[in-house]
């Protein structure tokens, strides 16, 4: 284990977020369809029905009507942060993908999208995984690059498919022999959903009605890397360890952000990672957020992956004005976490 206390700051000076979208998933997945669809293992393992709703408080979820659906949904939300931003394909000179999701190994999914939007040969176009953290990742690398002076414009996106993992999750539910402790270690696979978003980000000072990304801070717990491991096949989660880790994470990543000067005591929203109401009703009491400044989408769309924060800081934008200041709290499992200040 690094016992190197401290974490990575991020002041950005001159950098605006212009605009930002989401594409909904049309396909829709009731808790009480995937209940239906393990009845006979719930069963046989003595398990209630509903844990879904009751311990992850997670009620539906989307998907797309194809496995590849994703990449026309992140294309589809980035036509509509370019509209919000006023800003024309040809203008953006970086578009970063952050999604875990893909259908080959090769290309990139960045390659597909770009494609798609009819973007600039002189666009930079490739991908950032880190797990639930790459779409905030992209934000932050695409913002350093101009502040540096390097590009005019850039656009980040996340979409997320989760048809294959939920199929095979079942699939491997089902199998002989499975035990109360190895359903639950998969459990976790059953809360992810479907969606895209996308952010267009600008020069502040030539957009003085964007919403100014401030920077923030990152932090690595890396010995953690294996509590949530997986694949399309499959996905093994700790949950509870995932849980108070990556809270704890995050506590530690404020408090020494407190110390480098960030103030985020009174924000007007605190936009966080979706997973579930466990996780959020943990990081509230950590940090004793009023819960009425949290949006939740996870009940409706589950975890969304990458595409979680941003798509939760797309609904929560149509109710913000000039002034609020709002947190973006990512954590990716491994585990990394990235808080973000942006002022609308």
């Amino acid at each position: 284990m690094n016992q190197t206390i401290g974490n990575t700051t991020l002041r950005h000076q001159n950098v605006a977020l212009l605009g930002i979208a989401e594409a909904v998933a049309p396909v829709e997945v009731t808790s009480k369809q995937l209940d239906a669809e393990l009845a006979d293992v719930l069963t046989r393992l003595g398990l209630p029905h509903g844990l879904l709703e009751r311990v992850a408080g997670v009620h539906t979820r989307r998907q797309w009507e194809t496995q590849d659906g994703f990449i026309a949904g992140s294309a589809d939300a980035g036509r509509e942060a370019l509209e919000q931003a006023g800003i024309r394909p040809d203008q953006i000179g970086l578009m970063i993908n952050g999604s875990v999701s893909r259908v080959t190994m090769e290309p990139s999914v960045a390659v597909s999208i770009h494609d798609q939007l009819g973007l600039g040969t002189h666009a930079m176009n490739f991908d950032v995984t880190n797990a639930c953290l790459g779409f905030v990742n992209g934000m932050s690398l695409a913002a350093s690059m101009i502040d540096s002076g390097q590009i005019e414009y850039a656009m980040v996106v996340a979409g997320e498919s989760t048809n294959a993992l939920r199929e095979n999750t079942v699939r491997s539910l089902h199998r002989e022999g499975i035990t109360r402790a190895e359903y639950l270690e998969e459990f976790a696979s059953l809360t992810l959903g479907s969606g895209a978003a996308a952010a267009v980000l600008g020069p502040a000072d030539r957009h003085p009605e964007g919403h100014r990304v401030k920077g923030g801070v990152t932090r690595a717990a890396t010995w953690n890397n294996g509590l949530c491991v997986g694949g399309w096949d499959g996905m093994h989660t700790e949950s509870r360890a995932l849980m108070v880790n990556g809270i704890q994470l995050v506590v530690d990543a404020w408090e020494e952000a407190e110390r480098d000067g960030w103030d985020w005591t009174d924000m007007t929203s605190y936009v966080t990672h979706q997973v579930s109401s466990s996780h959020t009703d943990a990081l509230i009491r950590a940090k004793q957020l009023p819960e009425e400044r949290v949006p939740k989408t996870f009940p409706e769309l589950g975890n969304v992956g990458p595409a979680a924060l941003p798509i939760s800081l797309a609904r929560e934008s149509k109710t913000l004005t000039r002034g609020d200041r709002v947190l973006a709290i990512g954590v990716g499992s491994g585990l990394n976490a990235a808080l973000t200040e942006i002022e609308w």
